[in-house]
């Protein structure tokens, strides 16, 4: 009988220690309404606006309504600037036109209100101080006395204005910060005092870890690196070990030249434009025989490069130019040294 009993226990200790193990997972993965503001912030704070096309329809099919989406936009006018968040409102704009043309209904969702709070500094004063859990000085010292009306935009528009419409609350609105100065080089400090906001907000370490793979897949691993440092946590490889680099070797039938250049040119902008695994496909021809293409690929990993074979716009390319190659030669190549290639191309900027 004791030994039943003991058996029970340890059974229900086993249970229970699965059933927390199991809660702690769910709370460290992003919902996907979170995966798609993280994504949508990023991709409008880095002016990507094919990958920010496609992470709004995504996000509006995981479940974001069009007045979610608009109010992260809108806030991100004070991070990325009014030319990157008008450039993604007039994106999402034609997004709508155009699913509404296919019979696709959006849900709208609550209704942003107009703040008439009549001290407006004072009342982002106030959101400011929940947000940082520190007392907010009137001017904030330093670039508020020596800029004031920087900090009244600061508090009047951003933490009154903005933050006064409940359509997102606050923490999914320091996860559209986070999101999008991850993105962007040279904002570390301001990244530093989100991170804190947003750890006041309820944003959980391995959340902001699970933003860092957003940014990580839409924009690059040197900007989920800065984020991933600033959380304590492990940086990754930017070279990965099983990086492509590959040489087509093409030879094209003189009468369809000038069209398999055309076609060849709109493949490669897309595939840079809409996969953040491509790295480079540079086409060039051969000077004395043109009709010699040589093409650099180079591939973030191999399921990058399998990604790629399945996009629309290369299996378009590969059926519209087949009757153009006369010979086909891909030649794999490894690198001597994978550091020099993160500098490859920056003489060029």
């Amino acid at each position: 009988m004791k030994v039943i009993s003991w058996k029970v226990g340890l059974l229900l200790l086993l249970s229970n220690i699965m059933i927390l193990k199991t809660k702690a997972q769910k709370m460290a993965t992003l919902t996907k309404q979170e995966k798609s503001l993280a994504g949508i912030s990023a991709t409008t704070a880095t002016g990507k606006l094919d990958l920010l096309k496609v992470q709004l329809v995504e996000g509006l099919k995981n479940g974001l309504t069009v007045n979610e989406i608009k109010e992260t936009l809108t806030q991100l006018y004070a991070y990325c600037g009014f030319p990157r968040s008008l450039n993604a409102i007039n994106t999402f704009s034609a997004v709508l036109t155009d699913r509404k043309a296919n019979n696709i209904k959006d849900v709208e969702g609550e209704k942003i209100i107009q703040n008439t709070v009549k001290d407006k500094y004072e009342q982002g004063r106030m959101v400011l101080e929940q947000l940082t859990q520190t007392p907010q000085a009137k001017p904030a010292p330093g670039f508020g006395e020596f800029a004031p009306r920087i900090d009244a935009f600061l508090k009047e528009h951003l933490f009154a204005d903005i933050f006064a419409s409940k359509v997102l609350d606050f923490r999914q609105r320091e996860m559209v910060t986070i999101s999008a100065l991850a993105s962007m080089e040279g904002v570390e400090s301001q990244l530093q005092s989100h991170i804190k906001m947003g750890r006041n907000s309820g944003i959980t370490v391995a959340e902001l870890e699970a933003l860092s793979a957003v940014v990580r897949q839409l924009v690059s691993t040197t900007q989920a690196n800065t984020l991933l440092k600033n959380i304590d946590r492990p940086t990754l490889a930017v070279i990965k070990p099983d990086m492509m680099v590959r040489i087509s070797e093409i030879e094209i039938f003189p009468e369809h030249l000038e069209t398999y250049k055309a076609i060849l040119e709109e493949e490669a902008a897309a595939s840079l434009a809409k996969e953040p695994g491509v790295i480079a496909i540079f086409p060039m021809l051969q000077k004395e025989q043109p009709t010699q293409v040589r093409i650099i690929e180079i591939y973030a990993d191999k399921a990058a490069y399998e990604q790629h074979l399945l996009t629309p716009h290369f299996k378009e390319y590969k059926t519209s130019t087949l009757k153009m190659v006369k010979a086909l030669k891909l030649i794999d190549m490894e690198s001597l040294d994978q550091e020099t290639m993160k500098a490859i191309f920056k003489k060029l900027e």
